[in-house]
């Protein structure tokens, strides 16, 4: 059984072709998939695919949060992140993080409201024990550094809430980056990127990731691995970042694909407690 961590199922592109994307899941034992939010206005929809998929074949979830890089959007308080974790179905925080990659004419300065964003996911992932999605790229000191001054990892750190946890999601960083993310209890997911021709280094980060605290994703509809770059990406094809991943590892895909749904479950604690379907009970 395949698990994809992190889909955008309410997207347009996905959205036109539902019924077939689920026959496609099935047809390659992608039996469960993470619907992420990346607005509030948004929520209703994401959470409505998960709430359909309940009990069915793939299982479907959903987080609540809102992208760092959509602006011009409702910001969220921790209150109104907290009370949608609370509904039916929603697993986890996110997709947050800090995103520096587009600044424009802006500087790191100018960023200072994703900044204060970040921290809200964080406050809310703590309150409710929910694990954070976090999306970074090229901010990564500035992600760690934050995460460690709200995520409760100080020794003198006040007791009343849980550390914060969670996956640091497609993951494109240095190895370094994957060490102060591993040393602070966090996941690391791999996408379709894992088989681009280009991404040589960051197939030895995945080398270097230990197998327990990999998970695997699509991040559809974006970056459809090989053979399918190009195309609109599914959570069907997340058995490629899967054989990608096995290759590395010199395992087998089975392996890897067991693997990574149990890492899925040790971190999304709230879907572990749901029976998921298996092939046999669907073939």
């Amino acid at each position: 059984m395949f698990t994809d961590s992190h889909c955008h199922l309410d997207f347009p592109e996905l959205q036109a072709q539902y019924p077939e994307i689920l026959a496609a899941m099935r047809a390659t034992g992608v039996l469960r998939a993470l619907c992420i939010c990346t607005t509030l206005e948004g929520f209703d929809a994401v959470h409505r695919l998960a709430l359909d998929g309940a009990g069915a074949a793939p299982q479907l979830w959903a987080t609540v949060g809102v992208h760092p890089d959509n602006e011009g959007v409702r910001e969220p308080t921790v209150a109104d992140l907290v009370e949608r974790a609370a509904l039916p179905r929603v697993i986890g925080i996110g997709e947050t993080g800090l995103d520096y990659y587009r600044l424009g004419e802006r500087t790191v300065a100018d960023m200072a409201w994703q900044r204060e964003r970040f921290r809200i996911h964080i406050r809310a992932a703590r309150q409710t024990d929910l694990p954070l999605i976090i999306h970074t790229r090229s901010a990564s000191d500035d992600t760690l550094a934050i995460l460690r001054e709200e995520g409760g990892f100080a020794a003198d750190a006040p007791l009343e809430r849980p550390q914060a946890r969670g996956v640091f999601h497609c993951f494109t960083e240095t190895r370094e980056v994957a060490r102060a993310a591993l040393d602070l209890g966090f996941y690391i997911s791999f996408s379709g990127i894992l088989t681009f021709k280009n991404a040589a280094d960051l197939r030895e980060v995945a080398r270097f990731v230990p197998l327990d605290r990999c998970l695997i994703e699509t991040d559809s509809p974006y970056l459809a691995p090989v053979p399918h770059r190009g195309k609109t990406n599914t959570p069907a094809y997340v058995p490629h970042v899967a054989a990608q991943l096995a290759e590395l590892k010199g395992l087998s895909v089975d392996a890897v694909a067991e693997a990574t749904s149990a890492n899925f479950d040790r971190l999304f604690t709230r879907a572990a407690r749901a029976v998921a379907p298996t092939r046999a009970e669907i073939a």
